[in-house]
């Protein structure tokens, strides 16, 4: 090899021994200073300090009790079921705090809350809908669209709700859910019933298997049986308009051939295939 070529080389080995190893890795550089971990230790016991100081002391303490979301009445029980929350803290309040307060009120499924620093709990409440009432002689009950008893009412009280009676052997207790099985078709059938339909149903009669709604107007709308609810309520609010003055009933059992009818006088119905 000539002289030349081997200075060369020789050159090119120191360069490269002079380059450093980028795999080596100084771990001492990764490690926090002294003086790092002294100020990081400080502000976790300085952390640790305040929430003790927020959750111990009045500092952040339930003062008021604001209910969002229902009318009047149920937002005065709603307050009343969560006063004993006055006076805790609002750092440690858990929602499982105000669910074991408000489970034995009928009108409310449930509540979410939100805290207002620094003194104001702000609960938000999802009521019952109120969807008729219930009779049993002279004893009447708010049911719920969820069949649940919300509460007792004085006789004659929410006139605007469909009415449905009982017998008096069947059992009724504020809170619970109805397991009379004529009384859950109906609130069933008031559920699938189209706002427009429903707010025109005066009282609903159950007859066997067969159900039937009251309207207002003094027109029956027989349902028949429970099978295709949706089909027959749709086809009642579609022919409804159509019924002449006088027809006393629109039977929609069969909801492929709705009949109205008067005394003994009937008259079949066309009906427009989209209603289905």
């Amino acid at each position: 090899m000539a002289p030349k070529d081997r200075r060369s080389r020789a050159r090119t080995k120191a360069s490269a021994a002079e380059l450093p190893d980028s795999r080596r890795v100084d771990l001492r550089r990764l490690l926090p200073s002294g003086p790092s971990l002294l100020v990081g230790f400080g502000l976790l016991a300085l952390a640790v300090g305040a929430y003790t100081t927020a959750h111990e002391t009045g500092l952040f303490a339930i003062r008021r009790i604001e209910v969002v979301g229902a009318p009047p009445a149920v937002s005065a029980r709603v307050v009343a079921a969560l006063e004993p929350l006055e006076g805790q803290s609002l750092v440690g309040l858990r929602a499982t705090d105000l669910d074991r307060r408000i489970v034995g009120l009928p009108d409310v499924i449930g509540v979410t809350h939100d805290r207002a620093f620094p003194h104001t709990l702000r609960v938000f409440v999802l009521p019952e809908r109120a969807l008729l009432v219930l009779r049993r002689g002279q004893e009447s009950w708010l049911v719920s669209a969820r069949a649940r008893v919300v509460r007792p009412l004085e006789r004659g009280a929410l006139p605007m709700l469909p009415r449905i009676w009982v017998p008096r052997d069947v059992d009724v207790r504020v809170g619970d859910t109805l397991a009379d099985g004529p009384v859950r078709r109906a609130v069933r059938v008031l559920v699938l019933a189209r706002d427009g339909l429903a707010a025109r149903v005066r009282s609903i009669r159950l007859e066997g298997p067969e159900t039937t709604l009251m309207l207002r107007s003094g027109t029956e709308v027989r349902l028949g049986r429970e099978h295709d609810l949706r089909l027959k309520l749709a086809v009642a609010v579609e022919v409804l308009p159509s019924l002449r003055d006088g027809s006393e009933y629109l039977d929609v059992a069969v909801p492929d051939r709705p009949v109205a009818g008067a005394h003994e006088v009937q008259a079949q119905l066309e009906v427009d295939p989209s209603a289905r």
